[in-house]
């Protein structure tokens, strides 16, 4: 009895020649949509085999409308690629996301480097062959009072290329709490292993004082080195020894001081009610020699790492082969100069760059998103699962204020007809694709990292799932 439902299956040529189907062939490929038609039939030819029952197989749809949606799922899968998402995380920097999501300016500037040409490394006046980094590097000497900078293409590359310059062959002191992994199982001694640079580790995991620094210092010592716990935290009975006397010591003893500050902040966050994170500025007021930090964390730029401070030390990097290695694409510089312009007005910083804007967004306008979702169902759709507001906590993520969390209101979604899992994997499975969380079978939507606009897009989506 299965193989009268088996001869039931159009061939490939059947849904070629379909109304639905041979749309597809306008959009994609033909030899790809050929390739996902086979893979769909195959998995029905499978699941009908399975089928114990045959009454039980007769209840699938192998009409061309039903075999079109599952071919167009195959051939989106395929080329889905990078696109627009969106995040109800709750995690405002989440890596696997593209990190910090760009102000519409560094947009802007983006698509106008990509029509035609642009000015990248040409001087207007003379005509000349300029420098690329020139305007990004005066707007960072300006924000932060560097005298020199250099943006490379992450700062896993800035630490490298300042430890291969300045510490090849040579000591490099660090203390043993500072000894850090990142993403990626990306290590500190690994860092310092593959520039050449000799690790020496000082001080305890817990403890670390001035007289460390100062006992481990020799003739052959290079650079000291301090790495800014960007991503946990040591609590309870401890000891770090401060910049200033960091930089007070190497200067004392004629050795560079650099500092891989990591996220990258340019604005003073205790003034909003967010813990102290250090700031690029007041690093280089405090007189460190050799400053690195990403673009794409709390800078809210695009991916990108900057090396800033004292001129004759950032020249040194500059001359250094593995500065062409590193260095970024017109994109990249378009996007960071005009993130960059923003933060010469604070203010203005705030209020347009996305993870700023995301990070102070007062709770009581996460409540009004949160009812504007929840009003704008319909009654259908609320009787299906059950929709509330509850209270949660955002997350800062990409290795940035690490247990520190930013009180927020959440959507709870709970049905007793699918699972949590099931409606996740839906939201997900949206265009725009919806990324959420699940908590104790509640499917969780943070309203913080959410944009105004796309809180319609969630909601319209959700009366999708629910089948209205």
């Amino acid at each position: 009895m299965h193989q009268d439902i088996l001869r039931l299956i159009p061939s490939v040529n059947e849904l070629l020649e379909s109304p639905e189907v041979s749309k597809l062939t306008g959009i994609y490929p033909r030899t790809l949509v050929v390739e996902a038609i086979r893979t769909v039939l195959e998995d029905i030819r499978q699941s009908l085999t399975d089928k114990k029952e045959f009454a039980e197989a007769q209840t699938i749809d192998l009409s061309p409308q039903k075999l079109y949606h599952l071919i167009q799922q195959s051939l989106r899968q395929k080329f889905c690629g990078i696109g627009h998402a969106i995040n109800a995380t709750g995690i405002i920097l989440h890596t696997g996301l593209g990190r910090a999501p760009l102000a519409d300016e560094a947009a802007q500037q983006i698509q106008g480097a990509l029509k035609g040409f642009c000015t990248l490394e040409i001087e207007r006046q003379s005509g000349r062959r300029g420098i690329r980094y020139h305007h990004v590097e005066q707007l960072i000497c300006m924000i932060t009072g560097a005298e020199a900078a250099l943006v490379v293409n992450n700062n896993a590359a800035a630490v490298l290329l300042a430890l291969d310059t300045l510490a090849r062959g040579k000591e490099v002191i660090i203390s043993r709490s500072q000894l850090v992994e990142i993403g990626g199982s990306f290590r500190m001694p690994d860092v310092m292993a593959k520039s050449g640079a000799i690790l020496v580790e000082v001080g305890t995991t817990n403890k670390t004082y001035l007289t460390d620094y100062s006992n481990a210092i020799t003739e052959h010592t290079g650079l000291i080195l301090k790495v800014h716990q960007s991503n946990f935290k040591i609590m309870g009975f401890t000891e770090t020894v401060d910049l200033k006397d960091l930089v007070s010591l190497g200067q004392t003893r004629n050795i560079p001081v650099m500092y891989d500050l990591g996220s990258g902040a340019l604005v003073d966050l205790q003034p909003f009610g967010l813990p102290h994170e250090p700031t690029v500025q007041e690093s280089i007021r405090a007189g460190v020699d050799i400053i690195t930090f990403s673009t794409d964390k709390l800078l809210g730029g695009p991916q990108g790492g900057i090396i800033a401070g004292k001129k004759k030390w950032v020249d040194l990097l500059k001359r250094n082969p593995l500065t062409r290695a590193f260095r970024v694409g017109k994109l990249t510089i378009a996007a960071l100069e005009a993130t960059l312009k923003l933060y010469l007005e604070e203010n203005l910083a705030v209020q347009k760059i996305p993870v700023l804007h995301m990070m102070l967004t007062p709770l009581e306008v996460i409540e009004e998103r949160c009812k504007r979702f929840i009003n704008g169902l319909t009654s259908k759709t609320k009787a299906f699962m059950s929709i509330s507001m509850v209270d949660g906590i955002s997350e800062m993520g990409g290795g940035s204020l690490p247990g520190e969390g930013i009180p927020t209101k959440l959507i709870s979604l709970r049905s007793e007809k699918m699972n949590a899992g099931e409606i996740a994997a839906q939201l997900r499975g949206n265009t725009p694709p919806i990324f959420a969380r699940i908590e104790q079978d509640h499917v969780l939507l943070d309203m913080r990292t959410v944009y105004d606009d796309e809180v319609d897009t969630i909601a319209v989506a959700l009366e999708n799932i629910c089948g209205f």
